[in-house]
């Protein structure tokens, strides 16, 4: 009889897929769910690991142009008023301000470095909003991907006891293919949702390391505009 119940057991198909196939419709959307939430996560981690490097890159080689001793006028000429990196959108928006708060005579509109750095303040919030886009996002599959693969393995594993009852049959071929079915979409859970915590800490923290280098930045340009106010 052990023998016989054996040899069902290995007959039954196990596979990633006889199991999707298997499953029950509530099931197969969550496991589709699962899948796309972990591409989605991965295609933000990949996209947030480009972006972030390029934004170091391009930190560096303005803070070298910025402190080779070039006059700050001609840096902004040779710049433009539309940069593309983020130093440099930062240094304009200053540099733009900085040359509308001066006077026909030469002297500057009172209230100047307040405005100044209003200005470099609002575009640091843009620049700081736009590298943190997405993240969010890992934040929320990791948080919900291991409860909506709970709800898929719950879901499974009634589906199996409803079959087992039908079939008044216990044996390992009938009760295996609704609990593997069941903890697949655990698994799954797991799998989308580990990466997606790992990699939002890991992308938390380059973020604000790099936000904390264009907020430095404001601070000792708004310093070296402010001795040359006097201020």
């Amino acid at each position: 009889m052990e023998a016989d119940v054996l040899v069902q057991a290995q007959a039954v198909d196990l596979s990633v897929w006889a199991l999707f196939a298997r499953a029950t419709l509530t099931v197969k959307f969550v496991i589709l769910l699962l899948l796309a939430a972990s591409v989605w996560s991965w295609a933000i981690i990949i996209q947030k690991h480009i972006t972030y490097r390029s934004a170091r890159r391009e930190a560096a080689r303005f803070d070298e142009a910025f402190w080779s001793g070039e006059p700050l006028d001609a840096l902004f000429d040779t710049i433009g008023s539309d940069p593309g990196g983020s130093s440099e959108r930062i240094f304009a928006a200053g540099m733009i301000e900085w040359r509308r708060s001066h006077k026909g005579d030469g002297g500057l509109i009172p209230g100047a470095m307040s405005r100044i750095d209003r200005s470099m303040d609002v575009t640091l919030a843009g620049e700081s909003e736009r590298l943190q886009s997405g993240l969010p996002i890992l934040a929320t599959i990791g948080a919900t991907a291991p409860f909506i693969g709970l709800f898929g393995t719950v879901w499974g594993i009634m589906n199996a006891f409803i079959e087992i009852a039908e079939q008044q049959n216990t044996n390992l071929a009938v009760v295996a293919p609704g609990i593997a079915e069941a903890l697949f979409a655990t698994g799954l859970g797991l799998l989308a949702a580990i990466p997606a915590v790992i990699f939002y800490n890991k992308l938390s923290g380059d973020s604000d390391k790099i936000v904390s280098g264009y907020e430095a930045f404001a601070d000792e340009f708004a310093t070296i505009l402010s001795r040359q106010t006097g201020g």
